[in-house]
C-alpha cells in the first residue's frame, strides 16, 4: 500500500510532554466500528464499562534500561561530547545504538561514559567504536560485560524519551516514574509500551473487582519503534526486529478465556505483536520465545485479539498502519481526525484509545 495513505496533519501543540495526573484522567476514545456512535469520549477510570466479566487484559511486562548515554568521543588529545541512545543488544559486550553527532565518530575511537578515574561500576564506562552506518547507528564494544555492563549502564544512563518529548524537554526525576508501568519486570526494552503507563494501583484494583482477568506478555520495545518509514510502498519498509516472549502457562490461559466467551484485550501494540507472532490461523496461541519482525498492514487479518488499548501515533508509522489493519484505515483517519479537533494528546505521555475490530 502507499505509505501517503497513512499520513495526516497533527498540530505540535497535540503532543503530550507530561502524563495526566492521575494516571486515569487520561482521555480514552472507545472506536467501535458499525456502532452508533462509531466514536465514544470516555476517560481510562471508565475502561471497565467496556469490558465484561470473563474479559482479558494482557500487559507487556517489559521494563526500559537507561538507554540514553552522554559520552566522550577520545582521539589523543582531542575531545568531543557525543550522545547515545541504545538500540538493541547484539552481544554480552556490544550495543547498536544512534549516535548524535554520529559524523563525529570514527571505527575505533575510545568512548568515556561518566567520570574518568572513577571505579568503572562508581561512573566510569569505555567503549569502543566498532561499526557504523549512513544513518547515525553505530555499535558501541564496551569494556565491561554482561551483568557488569548492566550495572554500569545503571549508573551512567538515563531514561530514554522519545524523540518527540526530548527535542522539547531534557528528561527528569518524574521521567524515571512516569516512563515506567507499575507492573514493568523483565529488563530490555529502551521505550516503554506506552499504553500500559495509564494503569495505577487502584486502577487495577478496579479492574480486578469487574471480574476482568490479567495476564503478562513480554516484548522488549526496541527504538526502531521511532523509526519513520522512508520507502514510498509499505511492501518496501524492512521492520526492526524486537524480542519477546509468551509463557505456555499464559497462551493456555488467554485460549480458555476465548473458548468460554470472553474477550482478549491487548494494552497496547507491544503486546499485541508478540501474541499476533505466537498465533496460528484459526488465533489459537502457543507458547513463544525469541524475535519477531512482524508488519500489520491493512490486508492482513488480526487473529489474536478482540480488542486493542493503545496511544495516538505517529503519521505515516507502522503503528499507525497496525491500528488501520484492525479498525479500518478509513475509520482510523475519522477517528484520528475526531481526536484532534475534540483536543486529545498524542504518543507516549498522550491520552488514549479503545479499538474493536471492523467487521469481516
Amino acid at each position: 500500500m502507499r505509505v501517503d495513505l497513512f499520513d495526516f496533519d497533527l498540530p505540535a501543540e497535540c503532543i503530550a510532554l507530561r502524563p495526566a495526573s492521575p494516571r486515569e484522567n487520561a482521555r480514552l476514545l472507545v472506536v467501535r466500528p458499525g456502532g452508533k456512535p462509531e466514536f465514544a469520549d470516555a476517560t481510562v477510570g471508565d475502561l471497565p464499562d467496556f469490558l465484561r466479566p470473563g474479559d482479558a487484559l494482557v500487559f507487556n511486562d517489559t521494563r526500559v534500561i537507561p538507554a540514553e548515554l552522554g559520552g566522550t568521543r577520545i582521539r589523543g588529545e582531542n575531545r568531543v561530547g557525543v550522545a547515545f541512545n541504545l538500540i538493541e543488544r547484539a552481544s554480552a559486550n556490544r550495543w547498536r545504538a544512534f549516535a548524535r553527532p554520529g559524523k563525529r565518530l570514527k571505527l575505533g575511537d575510545r568512548v568515556l561514559f561518566g567520570e574518568e578515574g572513577r571505579a568503572c561500576l562508581l561512573g566510569e564506562v569505555w567503549a569502543s567504536v566498532a561499526a557504523k552506518s549512513e544513518d547515525g547507528i553505530v555499535d558501541l564494544d564496551f569494556d565491561l560485560s554482561g551483568p557488569d555492563l548492566d550495572a554500569a549502564i545503571h549508573a551512567v544512563g538515563h531514561m530514554p524519551l522519545p524523540p518527540y518529548i526530548s527535542a522539547k524537554r531534557a528528561a527528569d526525576a518524574q521521567d524515571e516514574r512516569d516512563y515506567q508501568t507499575i507492573f514493568a519486570r523483565e529488563e530490555g526494552a529502551v521505550a516503554a509500551p506506552t499504553a500500559g503507563l495509564h494503569f495505577t494501583p487502584e486502577m487495577m484494583a478496579r479492574l480486578d473487582a469487574a471480574g476482568i482477568e490479567r495476564h503478562f506478555v513480554t516484548l522488549h520495545v526496541g527504538a526502531g519503534t521511532f523509526l519513520p518509514v522512508k520507502v514510498e510502498d509499505t511492501a518496501d519498509h524492512v521492520m526492526h526486529y524486537e524480542s519477546g516472549t509468551l509463557a505456555v502457562e499464559t497462551a493456555e490461559r488467554l485460549n480458555a478465556v476465548r473458548a468460554r466467551g470472553g474477550r482478549i484485550v491487548a494494552v497496547g501494540t507491544t503486546s499485541l505483536r508478540i501474541l499476533e507472532s505466537a498465533c496460528d490461523e484459526a488465533g489459537r496461541l502457543a507458547a513463544f520465545a525469541g524475535a519477531t519482525n512482524i508488519f500489520i498492514t491493512p490486508g492482513r487479518r488480526v487473529r489474536s485479539i478482540d480488542a486493542l488499548m493503545t496511544n495516538f501515533h505517529l503519521p505515516r508509522s507502522t503503528l499507525f498502519m497496525l491500528v488501520s489493519a484492525f479498525s479500518g484505515l478509513d475509520r482510523m483517519r475519522a477517528a484520528y481526525a475526531h481526536a484532534i479537533a475534540s483536543g486529545y494528546r498524542f504518543y507516549s505521555y498522550g491520552d488514549t484509545s479503545l479499538l474493536f475490530p471492523e467487521a469481516p
